[in-house]
């Protein structure tokens, strides 16, 4: 198999961002957001999904963190979407669920080729630390329109809003592994259309 890892680089009046993504690796990461919650979560992704993630970002965090967020998404979205390919002989759809002490959240997303993005995560706090709660459906929302996935996110329960959050990027990392990997019964595109 080719290798399924891109590099993509963002540059706009708010923000600087370069993404480097391998969807085979070990699960390592190097993360510089400027927003360290933002950088435990990615750690996460990296790490439960089992692929190599650096970010690299620059943003106007002096105004908040919306742009930096936000474009985040957008530019892991691309690099997702370069390092999947086709997505011939691929599972296509992952789903998880995760459990963090009294908070459960549930991934489940398809690589349809289409945009779509459920997100019921009703978070206890506004705030985690620094971090906006907000601001993670508008990382997810840059990620699917970009990455050009179906994706429902569903926090179940929860009482402590850092645990909410980990739960869900625990299991977007592990739903993304599950899709993005080699069904050894096909070598096809997965979809009666022929294309995905």
């Amino acid at each position: 198999m080719a290798s399924r890892s891109a590099q993509v680089a963002r540059d706009t009046l708010e923000t600087q961002i370069t993404v480097s993504l391998n969807l085979d690796g070990d699960g390592k990461s190097d993360l510089a957001t400027g927003l360290p919650f933002l950088d435990h979560m990615l750690d996460q992704v990296a790490r439960h999904g089992l692929m190599d993630l650096t970010v690299a970002a620059q943003g106007d965090l002096h105004i908040d963190g919306h742009h930096t967020v936000e474009d985040i998404g957008i530019t892991l979205g691309q690099a997702f979407a370069q390092a999947v390919g086709d997505k011939r002989g691929l599972r296509r759809y992952g789903h998880a669920y995760v459990p963090l002490d009294e908070a459960l959240s549930r991934v489940v997303l398809d690589l349809s080729g289409r945009p779509g993005l459920v997100f019921e995560v009703p978070f206890t706090r506004a705030w985690v630390g620094q971090f906006d709660t907000d601001l993670f459906h508008e990382f997810f929302q840059g990620f699917v329109n970009h990455a050009l996935v179906t994706l429902h996110v569903d926090c179940l329960r929860g009482e402590n809003a850092h645990h909410q959050a980990e739960t869900v990027f625990k299991a977007f990392g592990r739903a993304l592994r599950m899709a993005c990997e080699v069904d050894p019964r096909s070598s096809g595109i997965p979809s009666t259309k022929g294309s995905l």
